[in-house]
Parts: C-alpha cells; structure tokens; sequence
C-alpha cells in the first residue's frame, strides 16, 4: 500500500486503484456520520475534493490522491457511514480509480515512511 501526507491510503488491485482513509485519520475523526461519494465515471486531478466525510468532530474533505477517473465507488459507507471507523482500511474504501500514470504511485509514501511521519 501507499500513503499520501492528507492520511489516505492506496492499494492496487490490476489496473485499478482502492483509495481510502488511513486508521491513523478515522481516529481523529472520530464517529463519521456521513460520507458523500462522487460519481463513476467522474475525472478527477490530484488534489480536488472528491469526498466529503462528516463526524461528530469536523466536516472534511478527501482529496484525489492522483489524476485519473473514479470507475466504481463504495455505496454502503453512504448508508452505514460508520463502517469508515469500524474497518478504515479495509470494507470501508471509498471509491477505486484509474489513474492516468501509474508510475505516479512511485511519489507517495511506504507504510515505514508513514509510519514516520504520523510519529
């Protein structure tokens, strides 16, 4: 898996991307109570505000981690937004992508260095 700086996580799986949030950011999180999912088929660039993820703390938003299109999404965290505390890092993913470079995954972090920044 890789990492990026706003606490999101990406695993490969063949030509697509799973994105996520990192167990380290659903704790700060605290209880989600909402998530709102973008559309398959939406492109996004690395940065944009792709998911907005309410809990009893703060509103936030989950940024692309990468260009590339949105090609399926994780509806039941809309209706059960608090599978994103129970299991961030595994059935509560919230959208798979295309990216446009795969090699682009090359800039993001390993678990270790990660570990490292989260401290």
């Amino acid at each position: 898996m890789k990492y990026t700086e706003e606490h999101e996580w990406l695993r490969v799986e063949g030509d697509v991307v799973v994105v996520g949030i990192t167990n380290h950011a659903a704790e700060q999180l605290g209880d989600v109570v909402f998530v709102e999912l973008p559309e398959a088929g939406t492109e996004v660039s690395q940065d944009e505000e792709v998911v907005v993820i309410e809990s009893v703390k703060a509103a936030s938003d989950i940024l692309a981690p990468l260009d590339g299109e949105i090609v399926e999404v994780n509806s039941p965290i809309v209706d059960e937004p608090s599978k994103v505390n129970e299991d961030p890092e595994g059935e509560a993913w919230f959208f798979k992508m295309k990216l446009e470079d795969m090699s682009a995954l090359d800039d993001l972090m390993d678990e270790a260095a990660y570990k490292n920044f989260i401290g």
